[in-house]
């Protein structure tokens, strides 16, 4: 598991170069201070994380148990509220903020976010189908996905079954990404490559679990 992480938002992708003067593909992350609400101990809680807000939000527009939540952690209410699933929490307390120097230049990391909706889609694009044959006796069945199921034996289609539906919009992680650049003071971070997600979605940035 991880042993640091942070929350930004994706801003988009563009392109930097580096030493040897060769382009890089890099993702924009806008990384403001998150604020440490709560630490989850596995003795108090059954597992170590740590819960963290960004941004400011008005007091008067919170629910009762938000700011009930906010107030007796004493630190200023945010937009929302993130879990950090973390190994070892004992650095780490409430009130604390963490910043985008927290990674460093060339650090390899694993980023979540929620990926882009693309809405209902044939089993062709959502799954890499090939398709029937162009000619030769197929009738209107180019981008079927062909037989689902049996006859009598036992009549009826299999659980998760790739099969045409909703694609996209799925918890996605993309591992072993590289830090171009960390800069707390702009509150940036670029990180090498395409990160899942659109733009303003929230990314949960940790260090590699896996290693390069």
């Amino acid at each position: 598991m991880a042993t640091k992480a942070i929350v930004g938002e994706k801003v988009g992708m563009t392109q930097v170069w580096d030493e040897d003067n060769r382009v890089v593909p890099v993702t924009v992350l806008r990384v403001t201070p998150c604020r440490v609400v709560q630490v989850k101990t596995p003795e108090t809680d059954g597992y170590s994380a740590i819960q963290v807000t960004l941004g400011v939000k008005d007091a008067n527009k919170l629910t009762q148990p938000e700011a009930g939540h906010f107030a007796k952690a004493g630190v200023d209410a945010g937009r929302k509220l993130v879990e950090l699933r973390l190994d070892d929490v004992s650095e780490y307390t409430v009130g604390q903020e963490i910043s985008a120097d927290i990674l460093g230049q060339g650090e390899k990391v694993d980023v979540t976010a929620v990926s882009r909706g693309k809405g209902f889609a044939g089993a062709m694009k959502r799954h890499g189908f090939g398709g029937a044959p162009a000619s030769h006796g197929a009738h209107r069945v180019h981008r079927k996905p062909g037989s689902v199921g049996q006859c009598a034996t036992p009549s009826r289609v299999f659980k998760g079954k790739k099969m045409p539906g909703r694609m996209g919009n799925d918890k996605v992680t993309t591992l072993n990404l590289e830090i171009v650049k960390s800069d707390s003071e702009a509150e940036i971070l670029l990180v090498k490559g395409s990160v899942p997600g659109a733009r303003g979605a929230t990314v949960i940035v940790r260090d590699a679990v896996k290693g390069a």
